[in-house]
């Protein structure tokens, strides 16, 4: 089942596929993409005020648990992607859920995916509530994607 995306105040940047992004089909590989979701979601953290630091030092982490991901349309080398991120759930506590829509240069949509995340632990790996700083930097972005 295709992810139903639509973003009213994402983040975005800017992604240039390298010639090692390309597969043997000529167009950007699946795993590049999974891995810009990952440069996106760090941007857009270090935006809100979070970095790998803070993370360390609070000894917390938002972890992946799941990736849901629709290719829509082939990138080639050469192109230029739109990348747009924003949290479309978090409960304060333990979860957030971001969504990402890629736009190529005709602001024609080639991916929309879902990333659902759960808080941990960085030093024991178990799950744990957030701490304030990550629901205030969360919640925060996810009131105003909702529009509370």
């Amino acid at each position: 089942m295709p992810v139903k995306i639509h973003l009213h105040y994402p983040y975005t940047c800017l992604w240039q596929p390298a010639e090692n992004d390309i597969d043997h089909y000529g167009h950007v590989n699946n795993t590049s993409y999974v891995k810009q979701l990952e440069v996106t979601a760090w941007a857009h953290s270090n935006d809100l005020g979070l970095d790998i630091a803070q993370y360390r030092e609070l000894d917390a982490g938002m972890v992946i648990a799941h990736h849901n991901v629709d290719y829509l349309l082939p990138v080639h080398f050469g192109e230029t992607i739109e990348c747009r991120t924003a949290i479309i759930a978090c409960d304060n506590k333990l979860r957030l859920s971001r969504g990402f829509e890629f736009y190529n240069q005709s602001q024609q949509r080639v991916l929309t995916a879902r990333t659902d995340f759960v808080c941990i632990t960085l030093s024991t790996g178990k799950p744990r509530r957030m701490p304030a700083r990550f629901a205030e930097c969360y919640g925060r972005a996810y009131a105003l994607e909702v529009g509370a």
